[in-house]
């Protein structure tokens, strides 16, 4: 009776220790929603005022993003107030989704009065022009940094007659932006071409990962094609999928199962965006 009463006691004893230490599952479990958290870091900050020169481009809407990858800046949120920047900002595409304030200076004649600035989008690549000086046509030839502004918004600070006007510019929080960050998956089954825009904080994305909820349960690189189109070679259709967006200053922004599992290519899904 006693043998059988300890025996019994230790099988209640090893039943309460399994219940207190969690499994090896558990553990994993809990492990991967910690790696889900977005990790805290200081907010994007206004840069230094630089020096810099900046002329008026034509086109519309449907024009202004090219260089990026944006389909219509006006119906994505940018507004008309987007510009294009030289080679030495551009940075091959890095550089789109960036903001920038933006201020006339030196040019009484040209410049509007009182000085306003002009918050803008970076949306697209001001070509250079090796056939012409920098100083004389050229204006995007690197190394300079320089700034092509939409036409409806140039003359928010200087008069269309000037062609050319000096600037003072700084990157500035892109905070302006309404909701989260959106995703339009574009493609075919076996090849996903992701834009992604009306991004806050920094702004310019420089990695995206996707990770699936069955066939791409790891976060998995995608590839820039250019601008803010990114790709993925592989099946994604007949799943959820979450977003993570890196920004060029370290934060991440994660967005859980932000499409659902009967997504459709051709439609945009939005997640969440820098706080």
């Amino acid at each position: 009776m006693k043998l059988h009463l300890r025996a019994l006691l230790v099988s209640f004893l090893v039943l309460f220790l399994v219940g207190l230490v969690p499994s090896r599952h558990d553990v994993l479990v809990i492990a991967d929603e910690e790696q889900e958290q977005d990790q805290e870091m200081p907010k994007f900050k206004p840069g230094p005022w630089k020096h810099a020169h900046a002329t008026f481009y034509e086109g519309g809407s449907g024009t202004f993003g090219g260089s990026c990858g944006y389909h219509d800046v006006v119906q994505e949120g940018y507004g008309l107030e987007t510009v294009a920047l030289s080679d030495a900002l551009f940075n091959k595409g890095q550089t789109c989704g960036a903001c920038y304030e933006i201020k006339c200076e030196d040019s009484p004649q040209w410049c509007k009065p009182g000085q306003p600035t002009l918050t803008v989008t970076a949306t697209n690549h001001c070509p250079p022009n090796y056939n012409l000086p920098s100083d004389n046509g050229g204006w995007c030839n690197s190394p300079r940094e320089h700034f092509d502004i939409a036409k409806p918004v140039f003359l928010n600070i200087a008069e269309y007659k000037a062609g050319i006007v000096p600037v003072t510019y700084r990157r500035i929080p892109c905070e302006h932006k309404q909701g989260g960050i959106k995703f339009t998956i574009t493609g075919n089954p076996y090849f996903n071409e992701v834009l992604v825009w009306n991004v806050g904080g920094a702004g310019d994305v420089i990695k995206v990962e996707v990770k699936g909820e069955e066939q791409l349960p790891q976060w998995t690189s995608m590839k820039r094609m250019w601008g803010q189109r990114w790709i993925y070679n592989g099946k994604l259709v007949e799943q959820s999928l979450s977003f993570r967006v890196t920004a060029s200053d370290g934060r991440t922004a994660t967005s859980l199962n932000v499409a659902p599992n009967n997504w459709q290519f051709g439609q945009t899904y939005e997640g969440k965006n820098f706080a």
